[in-house]
């Protein structure tokens, strides 16, 4: 669900979309060649990536493939809180300006180079000076230095306690390998250091992953993976009962009960760190009103919305944090009423109008969604007109403000951070909707800097209180993560990060 205009957007908040992430579009990836996959572990995925960069793709489906194939200094585990990957170890100044990272010897690349400092300074001064995706993440960075060959320290304007969080939250931040940048190839044929390499791409059908045999940490333990692309997600269930692939996310909502039914699949669901909502265009009348932005925010039905998108595998929350999170905040001003909702629309002159709702059939929840959200304001004498666009042009509509409301979700959030800065603040590269408070700002920059974990957490509780009364979003719901695999697949866990990762996989022997 989303990210901004072309970051890691999704509409669902997976949509995520990852940290945050887009669907993307898919392009002609690069030939294949004789792969021998008979012992592969074959996984199915909605839809199909729009290039292989980790720095400069924003597509979910991109980054289901990269999170395999890439590495960050650190990564979050199960319960997301950050551990070393290809650093070992870290330490920060006194005075908080600068982190000292010290990195693992013996790395190699894919293509049997060296992992050293200087990837690290290359890869984050590439983000930094072509302004990419994530460049935000880096905004507090004054200088990455090579201090010697596996030591690297990052200097920044003040103290950033979500540093770990912005470079290891997702592969957007991941270490590339310089040669194959600059070569371009990296878009087709990427060079990493994770556990497995890309050996075939089929446009439009597949890309295969081969187990990395000189990896640094454990695993991998099946020789490879074969991502398919099956947008229908009828037709990847039929798949996976049949034997033909292993592993899928791709799953209805609407078949998720009678899928745990099903002894010959294991399902599991964990509440996601995404979330789905509302947002009105701040610039255009009436919503430049507040009173007819909480109209909106007092009349919709969000149980109703949760049901009807996600069939039991929601949880409504009125801010963007879900409740399993440390940095949950228990806020929900705006229960529906319906009567207060016809006041507030009828002072800031939104009833008797006619409003455009901006959603994708990329992603068919947002078109079910707004069914309930229209039926819910006529009932407050407001019109809506539904706006069904591709997502590609979803994005550029949202950009060019074009717009009234639209309805999306952000995806893979791991620090508090990441929930309100680029959305909500007034010079946030992610505020579609035009939002600018100066106590917002305040409470958001401060937050960026506090060190301390409970002053932390009590200025984005404000912040967030006070984002949620202006109705810069109008939260709607927390939705799980859902996936879904054959019982011969062992030792995978679905997370709430929505990483999906195959290294400490197996597959129990004569499978495949």
């Amino acid at each position: 669900m989303a990210r901004g205009a072309r970051t890691a957007a999704l509409a669902s908040a997976l949509g995520l979309v990852l940290a945050g992430c887009s669907a993307g579009e898919g392009v002609d990836l690069a030939g294949a060649g004789e792969v021998d996959t008979e012992d592969y572990l074959e996984v199915a995925i909605a839809g199909e990536p729009d290039q292989l960069d980790p720095h400069s793709t924003s597509a979910y489906f991109s980054f289901q493939i990269l999170e395999n194939v890439y590495d960050t200094l650190v990564e979050p585990d199960a319960e997301l809180e950050m551990q070393p990957a290809l650093a070992e170890s870290w330490e920060v100044s006194e005075d908080q300006l600068s982190w000292t990272f010290h990195l693992r010897e013996g790395v190699t690349f894919h293509d049997g180079s060296a992992f050293t400092a200087e990837d690290v300074v290359y890869s984050y001064d590439r983000i930094i000076d072509e302004q990419l995706a994530n460049a935000y993440r880096l905004a507090a960075v004054e200088d990455v230095v090579a201090v010697d060959e596996h030591t690297v320290r990052i200097d920044v304007s003040q103290p950033t306690p979500a540093l770990l969080a912005a470079i290891g939250g997702y592969k957007g931040m991941a270490i590339v390998e310089r040669g194959n940048v600059e070569s371009g190839d990296v878009q087709l044929d990427p060079v990493g250091t994770g556990p497995f390499e890309v050996v075939g791409n089929a446009a439009s059908t597949a890309v295969t992953l081969r187990a990395n045999e000189d990896y640094w940490g454990e695993g991998p333990h099946v020789p490879g993976v074969v991502y398919r692309f099956i947008s229908e997600g009828t037709t990847a269930l039929a798949d996976l009962t049949a034997g033909e692939v292993h592993w899928t996310d791709s799953i209805p909502p609407q078949r998720v009960e009678s899928l745990r039914r099903n002894p010959d699949v294991e399902v599991a669901s964990v509440p996601s760190t995404d979330y789905w909502y509302l947002t009105m265009n701040q610039a255009r009348p009436p919503f430049d009103s507040r009173d007819a932005r909480r109209a909106v925010a007092q009349a919709l039905d969000r149980e109703a919305l949760a049901q009807v998108t996600w069939y039991g595998s929601a949880t409504v929350n009125q801010t963007a944090v879900p409740e399993t999170s440390v940095w949950y905040h228990e806020y929900a001003p705006f229960e529906q009423d319906l009567d207060r909702a016809r006041e507030l629309a009828e002072s800031s002159g939104l009833t008797g109008r006619t409003v455009g709702l901006m959603v994708t059939n990329e992603h068919p929840e947002t078109v079910t969604a707004a069914q309930v959200v229209a039926a819910n304001l006529a009932e407050i004498g407001v019109a809506t007109e539904i706006r069904t666009l591709d997502f590609a042009t979803w994005l550029d509509e949202q950009a060019r403000g074009n717009f009234d409301m639209l309805l999306l979700g952000w995806l893979g959030n791991v620090d508090v951070n990441d929930y309100y800065y680029n959305q909500h603040h007034s010079e946030g590269s992610n505020n579609a909707q035009g939002y600018s408070s100066p106590e917002v700002d305040r409470l958001l920059d401060a937050g960026r800097t506090e060190t301390d974990p409970e002053a932390r957490k009590e200025l984005y509780d404000r912040a967030a209180e006070r984002i949620v009364d202006d109705a810069s979003y109008v939260y709607l719901y927390n939705p799980d993560v859902v996936q879904a695999w054959a019982p011969e697949l062992e030792g995978y866990e679905p997370r709430p990060d929505r990483a999906v990762r195959f290294k400490d996989v197996r597959l129990e022997e004569g499978t495949g």
